[in-house]
């Protein structure tokens, strides 16, 4: 059974400009990673867990912040590593500098039998749909087409 996540793609108008909140993981793997490495906020969730409350309480759990408003589905996209991910697109405002993330636990260096500390996100940003197509996850970029097709109707 392939393993399931659920995310938020966080959007808003500063003026007559779309952007969108894509986030960076954190941990040595992904620290000097850019294009083609940012994410929406998600994470796994249980089969009988419904998918909008897992990407509500990932969107908090990475960010620190609540989702509140109009969530608008954007379906399910099979990654390369074949997990699905079901998106939701919602309208808000996020400050990168409040970003509070949770931190997760790992063996660093490899093999040394130490553990270390680090946040699942390490800072977040608000990119143009072009510059976000660039820099997100290419499993994850037809949320940014979907959203796009939505926002024209």
């Amino acid at each position: 059974m392939p393993k399931r996540s659920a995310g938020i793609l966080m959007y808003r108008h500063p003026g007559a400009v779309l952007e969108l909140l894509l986030v960076h993981p954190g941990g040595p793997f992904w620290r000097n990673k850019d294009l083609g490495a940012w994410s929406i906020p998600k994470g796994e969730y249980s089969d009988t867990e419904d998918p909008l409350t897992a990407a509500k309480r990932e969107l908090e759990e990475e960010t620190g912040a609540r989702p509140l408003g109009n969530f608008l589905p954007l379906g399910e996209l099979v990654q390369p590593g074949r997990k699905i991910v079901t998106a939701f697109a919602l309208e808000g405002d996020f400050d990168p500098a409040t970003l509070r993330s949770n931190p997760f636990e790992l063996e660093w260096p490899p093999r040394s039998g130490r553990k270390a500390s680090f946040p699942e996100v390490d800072r977040a940003q608000w990119f143009s749909p072009a510059a976000a197509r660039q820099k997100i996850l290419k499993g994850q970029s037809e949320f940014i087409t979907r959203l796009l097709n939505e926002l024209s109707k």
